[in-house]
């Protein structure tokens, strides 16, 4: 039995791509998940069960909701290395100035446009499967927050370190 935390980006925003955790929950036990647990309304789910893609579940979402959100599966050994490669611990305390951007592909970015929107508090690195973001002053006030996926040029999905740390915390639980 595998466990994957999946991500899935741009649901229940504003009223749109409406996707209850009851009905997720659901949709990945027909999938054949043996253990299912959600976090939060934002798309957050572990699973215990076969390997999925996120290309499935993609496609089950819009076979029973009509839209297709972008969805991320990661095993939980990767998800936890990128956990494990945070490069400001110190942050950790303060789970929501910290982001990570877990990334569908290598981020290729472009540093001076980076530095072109990085706010002085702000410290940002960027490996091959993630992006990390400290921002003290608040996401929201962010530039280069709202600007990180396409500077990394490949699709990514954000995760406060508060969101990360449940998602661990849940899959040591199973």
């Amino acid at each position: 039995m595998s466990i994957q935390i999946v991500l899935i980006r741009g649901i229940n925003v504003g009223g749109n791509n409406k996707l209850p955790m009851e009905g997720l929950r659901d949709l990945l036990r027909a999938l054949g998940a043996e253990h299912v647990a959600t976090y939060i309304q934002s798309g957050n789910a572990v699973v215990k069960g076969r390997p999925f893609s996120g290309v499935e579940i993609t496609s089950a979402i819009q076979d029973a909701y009509g839209f297709s959100p972008k969805v991320l599966v990661l095993d939980l050994a990767d998800f936890e290395a990128i956990a494990k490669a945070n490069p400001f611990p110190e942050a950790e305390v303060e789970g929501k100035t910290l982001h990570v951007w877990f990334a569908d592909g290598k981020p290729e970015l472009d540093q001076t446009r980076v530095e072109a929107l990085l706010a002085g508090s702000e410290r940002l690195h960027a490996t091959d499967v993630a992006v990390y973001l400290h921002a003290p002053d608040g996401i929201g006030r962010s530039k280069l927050a709202a600007q990180i996926e396409r500077l990394a040029g490949v699709p990514t999905t954000a995760r406060n370190w508060n969101t990360v740390a449940k998602l661990l915390q849940m899959a040591a639980e199973i």
